[in-house]
């Protein structure tokens, strides 16, 4: 049973029991965390958590190693991060603050609006050539309508996709796994007009790949992240030379959607987690429970479930 006594004992143990309700371990985190409560107690802080409180606890003890420093500002941070989806007024903490391990990254979820700009931009890549945006814009439907990797979506043969009814075969994954993926109505009524399209303007097409570039070829990974980087800035999603949207965040959005909407729709997430960690292909359930903690929005719904569930 883990216990805390400063001021934020509540949120602490609310946060805790969160984590590792939806799947992980959390054990070093929790001797952090403890730490910086005792450290909280100890000097008698009762102010808002602020990023120079943070860096006080963290360099507190002089004989401390920067890693283990830097590990405890990273749990202190999750931590900061679940109170924001509570308390819109936490400060958020510098992710540069200090070198050295860090925690994974927290992807933007693409909004309704924001994928509906990066179709339209899909679509419209090419004027010369109208084929290369309608691949293009089928492909960021298809990612995020199933949440595949890339690297699954580059080695789809069409000998994979069954157009009469919308199963697609996700052959040696990252897990060097097989896997059925069903798609959406949709998104299979896209798939087959895309089907048409190539088979018309690339009749003698001998590449067994589902999705061709222009030179009738199996699309490269490095080429195809880079072609959906190029359309994410023409959407103003990415930044001329920083980060943003890449294809990666069409597999998040996916995962955060769904969650979401079962969430929304009072179902049992955490006995739906292994359905979905099949879907995706990950062979941790952890992998999955990440998604969880992804965004506010299912941070703080998740937090309300556990609450509730807690409650007599």
């Amino acid at each position: 049973m883990t216990s805390f006594s400063s001021v934020y004992a509540d949120p602490l143990s609310a946060y805790v029991a969160l984590k590792r309700a939806v799947g992980f371990q959390f054990e070093r985190q929790v001797a952090h965390l403890q730490a910086f409560d005792e450290y909280l107690l100890k000097k008698g802080l009762r102010a808002p958590l602020a990023q120079e409180m943070v860096m006080a606890f963290i360099t507190d003890d002089p004989s401390t190693s920067m890693d283990l420093r830097t590990r405890r500002y990273q749990a202190v941070r999750g931590f900061c991060e679940y109170l924001a989806s509570l308390d819109p007024r936490t400060p958020s903490l510098d992710p540069k603050a200090l070198p050295g391990p860090s925690g994974r990254t927290v992807h933007h979820i693409l909004s309704d609006e924001e994928l509906g700009r990066l179709l339209r931009e899909a679509r419209h890549i090419s004027n010369r050539d109208p084929v290369r945006g309608i691949t293009l814009h089928t492909i960021v439907g298809l990612a995020a309508s199933t949440g595949l990797r890339i690297s699954e979506v580059v080695r789809l043969d069409r000998a994979d996709v069954d157009l009469a009814t919308g199963g697609l075969l996700i052959r040696q994954t990252k897990f060097k796994k097989d896997r059925y993926v069903p798609t959406h109505p949709s998104t299979l009524e896209t798939m087959r007009s895309y089907a048409a399209l190539r088979d018309s303007i690339f009749p003698d097409c001998r590449d067994a790949a589902f999705f061709v570039t222009m030179r009738k070829r199996r699309f490269v990974r490095n080429t195809l992240q880079q072609a959906v980087c190029k359309i994410a800035r023409r959407a103003g999603l990415r930044g001329p030379k920083g980060g943003g949207i890449s294809f990666h965040s069409l597999r998040h959005r996916f995962a955060a959607k769904r969650l979401i909407a079962w969430y929304e729709a009072g179902v049992d997430v955490q006995a739906m987690l292994p359905m979905l960690a099949t879907y995706m292909g990950h062979v941790h359930y952890s992998d999955t429970a990440y998604y969880l903690t992804a965004t506010p929005e299912l941070m703080g719904l998740a937090a309300e479930r556990c609450q509730a569930r807690d409650q007599p």
